[in-house]
């Protein structure tokens, strides 16, 4: 095919840190607090901001608890896993990466005995989450971002459960419709759908995960930075903006500065109509190709964020699996070298294939401009293998 001549105004589809803002600049943090101590009562009332606007967009409970925790989505979901778990059998699903590495954390770092795991590892399908027991602790993630596959709602899970949900949601929250009255722990960073800076993880905790912390106590010594209850006695603080560690306050201010755009433009509802038009884009680009496939196998579990799919040509699948990722990584490249696109390679550890990120801060115009250049950097590409 013909070279493409249209590129994308704005060709950054990394699946985090992600795209920021549309019309976001450095003037945009003009009113950072710098040079001052986070304790000090400005520094804490911008802390809180980040905590009551993230609240208000996503529409959580009334009654929910919302905190910043140190180390970004991961922190935040190791926290929760330290401090809560370990008083009831647990149930993990795992698909992909990260979800995996939440199952070798509870079998292998916490090294709980009554654990029941629930794990795909070709990236291409969920677990049967029938099989899930909520009369345990169930460990989830909502999204696979390293897969493209995500739970396709909360139906599954049961009001009346006796165990706590504890869910991974840093590629889903502002850009999917959540059921958050089924999750008693939803975990996320700024550095995803926000486009915000990287290294500060957010907690949301239901009054039933707060009673957990004040009536059980692990036997594991606790880091500090995973300590939101002391004494079996919540640390309420935390949760108002007094942090347990020193955060950025200029990437703080960054987070307002995203929030308040997700605010002016219609908040939740908005944020998850623009990431499903950016999947309609991909998915429709996919369907008129019979080279090109989603690597999910179930459209009911195609992520709008991270949008993942394979080739599926007769010349690309005969190749080894090493080479696909070379060939890929030179497509990729080659994208890159003409400045249509950047980061759009699967994760590493994902079998060959692109990556696009499609949460709320990417305009469906510039995917719709992009995908015309992985297809001709396919073609050039492949001709190097024939």
């Amino acid at each position: 095919m013909n070279k493409p001549e249209i590129k994308p105004n704005h060709p950054y589809f990394s699946s985090g840190p992600c795209s920021k803002r549309p019309g976001w600049t450095l003037e945009s943090l003009s009113d950072a607090f710098l040079g001052r101590s986070h304790r000090a009562k400005p520094g804490k009332a911008k802390l809180n901001e980040v905590i009551v606007k993230s609240k208000q967009v996503l529409e959580l409970p009334e009654d929910y608890f919302v905190g910043i925790v140190p180390g970004s989505d991961t922190g935040a979901i190791e926290l929760a896993m330290w401090s809560l778990l370990g008083q009831r059998p647990v149930d993990v699903c795992g698909w992909e990466s990260f979800g995996l590495t939440w199952v070798k954390d509870i079998t292998k770092q916490l090294k709980l005995e009554k654990v029941n795991v629930h794990e795909t590892s070709d990236y291409s399908s969920l677990p049967d989450i029938q099989k899930v027991n909520f009369d345990n602790d169930v460990v989830f993630t909502w999204n696979g971002t390293t897969s493209g596959v995500c739970v396709p709602d909360a139906n599954w899970i049961p009001t009346d459960r006796k165990g706590l949900t504890i869910c991974d949601a840093t590629s889903a929250v502002f850009a999917m419709d959540m059921d958050f009255s089924k999750l008693d722990v939803v975990t996320w960073s700024w550095q995803k759908v926000l486009g915000g800076e990287a290294a500060h993880g957010m907690i949301a905790l239901s009054p039933r995960a707060v009673e957990r912390l004040e009536n059980y106590e692990p036997t594991w010594p606790m880091p500090k930075i995973f300590q939101i209850a002391k004494n079996k006695k919540f640390t309420k603080e935390i949760f108002e903006g007094a942090t347990i560690n020193t955060p950025s306050l200029l990437a703080t201010e960054d987070a307002i500065d995203a929030l308040d755009w997700c605010i002016s433009i219609g908040g939740q509802k908005e944020l998850i109509k623009r990431s499903k038009q950016n999947l309609a884009v991909v998915q429709s680009w996919i369907e008129s190709k019979d080279w090109a496939e989603f690597l999910a196998s179930d459209p009911k579990t195609y992520s709008s964020t991270s949008i993942c799919f394979k080739f599926t040509h007769s010349d690309f699948i005969k190749l080894d699996a090493d080479t696909q990722k070379k060939l890929v990584k030179e497509l990729c490249s080659l994208v890159e070298k003409e400045e249509a696109g950047y980061d759009i390679n699967a994760y590493k550890d994902a079998p060959a294939g692109i990556r696009i990120w499609g949460g709320a801060t990417v305009e469906s115009s510039d995917i719709e401009k992009v995908l015309p250049w992985i297809e001709w950097a396919f073609f050039q590409t492949l001709e190097g293998y024939k």
